[in-house]
């Protein structure tokens, strides 16, 4: 009689729920015949058609826009009087370190190896797109954010829980903006515990085994994941405990320092490599518009590039409007403003930088290892020879960053179908440590499918929230301007 251990128990209990909830979410639409026919995801249409369309119905709010969002990042529009709990940087350092992660460094190679060079142009305008999707999100997300907690009426709670309820009753369906409300809290909690937690701590663990392997292979850490997992649910618990203050307070150091760290990797690999600059450009661009090409040319490259740079920056989910509701000031507009740098920052920056390492070193040429992170680790390692470690340090940190954002999304999901109680509060934060100790420890692959599948549940009801409520937001933001102006 074979054994089967808990974590294969687990895993087994979960793969009919991931199954069914996969083939929802990520249904696909095939296009054209044969083996090589493409496919698209709806849920990824959904997410694309938003960010184009609010780009277009915003008047192109993400150029205009850009400088005012660079002045209030600087504190320019900032008053003493405004309401919240952290300062506008805190807000985005807090929203980025939920976006930003593993996406960005094993993403894009996974992008590249399937839709060619060509699919870093697309990345790139899905990501300028989605800073306007974003802008609508935070935007509302501080516009119907609420004091509901009377232990500690200086706390805020917001996102998509409360304008969807409030979008809803506009049109006369409130029972049906309580549905979804409802909905979007429970893929909220779905998607914390799993991609924003247990993903996060197998993947960087997995990380740490490969750099240090001996010649035989062998790791120290090997057979001590559960060590690992307890070592970084500590960490993960002194942050979280002291809610989002904490949050944002270690999110506001980690964030920049993790992004000087990796740019400042990829950047020197870039120069060591600088012949290859034109090309690598020249190549990006020439596929991205190649009707010749295998994977469909023009129509691969374009999905598997909007595909990555949605999966990435996350931009029309809503977990961004629940992270920045909380912030310091009297003017949503001016939140949402700096929220849609997010996605700038998240894929037109860092993963334009991971892809040009990528596509300037060559290894992309007839690559036989795995995708994702080990291709990236070979790339930058053409031109250091030790940044498998700086990566893998990389990685742990874009895992802990996420880890401890998506801590606070999945609470807050949570005290909106339970209500605020700081019973609840600490029970939640000790779980989500706990499932640190088993994302390490365990083989959980159909758990993640199932909490990947919520995550992206989370945008199906969003976006119908903010189509639903897009008259108001352009309203609000004309208001914003001429008030502007006037000062």
């Amino acid at each position: 009689m074979t054994s089967i251990s808990i974590d294969q128990t687990i895993n087994n209990l979960f793969e009919p729920f991931a199954t069914f909830l996969s083939d929802i979410i990520f249904y696909s639409v095939p296009l054209g015949a044969g083996d090589d026919a493409l496919s698209v995801k709806l849920i990824l249409v959904l997410l694309a058609g938003a960010a184009l369309f609010f780009t277009i119905y915003l008047n192109f709010i993400n150029l205009r826009g850009f400088k005012h969002a660079i002045d209030q990042i600087r504190g320019k529009c900032d008053h003493e009087s405004d309401a919240g709990e952290i300062s506008k940087f805190q807000a985005l350092s807090a929203s980025l370190s939920g976006a930003v992660g593993l996406g960005n460094i094993a993403g894009v190679a996974v992008a590249i190896s399937l839709g060619g060079p060509g699919a870093v142009f697309w990345m790139v305008m899905m990501g300028l797109l989605g800073m306007s999707s974003k802008f609508a999100e935070v935007m509302l997300g501080v516009k119907y954010r609420i004091q509901n907690d009377p232990e500690h009426p200086e706390t805020f709670s917001g996102g998509p829980m409360y304008y969807l309820k409030a979008a809803f009753a506009k049109i006369g369906l409130a029972p049906l903006g309580i549905f979804f409300a409802g909905f979007f809290a429970i893929c909220g909690i779905g998607g914390a515990f799993g991609g924003g937690n247990m993903f996060q701590a197998n993947q960087s663990y997995q990380q740490l085994v490969n750099v240090t392997m001996d010649e035989n292979g062998i790791s120290f850490w090997s057979d001590y994941g559960w060590l690992f997992g307890l070592i970084l649910a500590i960490a993960v618990g002194i942050v979280i405990i002291g809610g989002l203050k904490s949050i944002a307070g270690a999110a506001a150091k980690i964030v920049p320092a993790m992004g000087v760290l990796y740019m400042g990797t990829c950047l020197f690999v870039i120069i060591v490599n600088w012949h290859n600059i034109p090309a690598a450009f020249m190549e990006i661009f020439t596929l991205a518009f190649d009707t010749q090409s295998a994977f469909g040319g023009i129509l691969g490259a374009m999905l598997v590039g909007v595909q990555r740079a949605s999966f990435s920056n996350e931009a029309g989910l809503g977990s961004a409007a629940i992270v920045q509701a909380p912030t310091k000031t009297d003017e949503p507009a001016s939140q949402g403003f700096v929220g849609m740098l997010g996605p700038f920052i998240d894929t037109v920056i860092v993963c334009t930088m991971t892809a040009l390492v990528i596509v300037i070193s060559g290894v992309h040429h007839g690559y036989e290892g795995e995708m994702g992170v080990a291709m990236t680790s070979s790339a930058l390692e053409t031109g250091l020879s030790f940044a498998p470690y700086i990566l893998a340090l990389v990685v742990l940190l874009f895992a802990y960053s996420t880890m401890i954002t998506w801590a606070y999304i999945g609470e807050k999901c949570l005290t909106y179908l339970t209500g605020e109680s700081d019973l609840v509060k600490i029970i939640y934060r000790l779980i989500f440590c706990l499932f640190v100790i088993i994302g390490s420890s365990a083989d959980l692959g159909h758990v993640i499918n199932f909490s990947d599948a919520m995550i992206f549940a989370m945008g199906i009801p969003n976006i119908i929230g903010l189509l639903i409520l897009a008259p108001e937001i352009r309203k609000d933001l004309k208001a914003y301007w001429r008030n502007r102006k006037s000062i």
